[in-house]
């Protein structure tokens, strides 16, 4: 999705694919072994089976991605301005999906269920009633940190990386305090203010490394990238193995999981973004094209996922389970992807066209070889 305040960075989009794609696989195997499907029982199906890793990612690339634009707005943040390309970019899907999830709980609904547009992260929240709109929870988490990041973005560049330290420091006393108090704290540092903000702290912080270390980055992403991908999936495993979501419901490796992920994502972002080689170019543009769905996405899958286990239930053409839940994994993400496309250009492109540059007007940088390219090759076809 290209960005008014920062030129178009496709390696993101593609990480916004990778997130959305994460996510989808760990609630299709659900559904899968809600069916009656094998289950995947070797550790190293981690990044699969505790594919809400790819919520991390999401907040970690969320803190990078904004630090990247203050930092190329050298801080300069137009609140009123920054605050409407917010709402412009959440609010429409976000409240159709609201609306959705009240409809269903029509029976049950309260006034002052309303106020869940605050919180869809806490209590009984709507969307969290049905599988239906359940992912929704995030997206408090992520509204808060648009609120507070102008602030926290002046004060990082004021005072350096010392300051996104000093928070992560805070966080990790927050997250020792809490345990023990709630009786769930694995699900409270799965989806609270407490296991999550570091996360994009996490992700900010590699912004501010990417900016100072980005020649080296650059030149080594290469060697980085393996080691970057190993962590994140023996991260999973060992989750996975000690204490998987939906296990303990205290379980004390999830105080600093969180932490833990986002270092390992923001190593991998770190990676990615300075990865110099091309991909092929038809697989560029699915992966870039994914990233853009990738919030319609990530809202609609469950949605289509829960239909399709309703309605079709297993699919066994071949009679080998291995090939049978690729079938599935492909006929569902397959129309999982179309609809997250419909939602795209029906409910979020009309009203992504009404944003606004908050940052300085800056004179327009000359065009990448990669911007160029096409149209050098147009002249040279043109010619001949």
């Amino acid at each position: 999705m290209r960005s008014m305040n920062l030129r178009y960075q496709p390696r993101v989009d593609q990480l916004r694919w990778l997130a959305a794609t994460l996510v989808f696989l760990y609630h299709f195997q659900l559904e899968y072994r809600g069916l009656g499907g094998a289950a995947l029982a070797t550790p190293w199906a981690g990044i699969v089976t505790e594919g809400h890793t790819g919520v991390g990612l999401f907040f970690t690339l969320s803190g990078f991605l904004f630090m990247r634009i203050a930092q190329h707005n050298d801080g300069v943040l137009r609140y009123g301005d920054y605050l409407r390309n917010r709402l412009l970019r959440i609010a429409p899907l976000f409240l159709t999906i609201f609306l959705v999830a009240t409809s269903i709980g029509r029976d049950d609904f309260q006034p002052q269920d309303l106020l869940y547009l605050l919180a869809t992260n806490l209590g009984h929240a709507p969307t969290s009633a049905t599988v239906v709109t359940g992912a929704a929870w995030t997206i408090s988490l992520e509204c808060l940190f648009y609120l507070l990041f102008p602030f926290l973005a002046r004060f990082t560049l004021e005072r350096g990386a010392r300051y996104l330290l000093q928070w992560l420091a805070l966080m990790a006393f927050f997250k020792l305090a809490a345990y023990g108090v709630n009786r769930n704290s694995t699900l409270m540092y799965f989806c609270t203010f407490i296991g999550r903000f570091d996360q994009f702290l996490a992700g900010m912080l590699a912004a501010m490394l990417y900016r100072r270390h980005r020649a080296g980055l650059h030149r080594h992403a290469p060697w980085l990238l393996a080691p970057a991908a190993a962590l994140v999936i023996a991260g999973s495993a060992a989750l996975h193995r000690f204490a998987p979501f939906g296990g303990s419901p205290a379980a004390p490796l999830w105080i600093f999981w969180s932490l833990f992920e986002s270092f390992g994502w923001a190593w991998f972002i770190l990676a990615w973004a300075a990865f110099e080689p091309r991909l092929p170019r038809p697989l560029e543009r699915m992966l870039c094209h994914g990233g853009k769905v990738s919030f319609s996405f990530y809202l609609l899958h469950m949605g289509m996922l829960h239909l399709l286990a309703e309605h079709v239930g297993l699919v066994r053409p071949s009679g080998i389970g291995w090939i049978d839940a690729a079938v599935m994994v492909a006929l569902a993400y397959g129309a999982s992807w179309a609809l997250a496309t419909l939602s795209y250009h029906t409910i979020e492109e009309p009203f992504l066209r009404l944003r606004r540059r908050y940052g300085p007007a800056r004179a327009a940088a000359p065009p990448t070889l990669d911007e160029v390219r096409p149209r050098m090759q147009a002249g040279i076809r043109k010619w001949h």
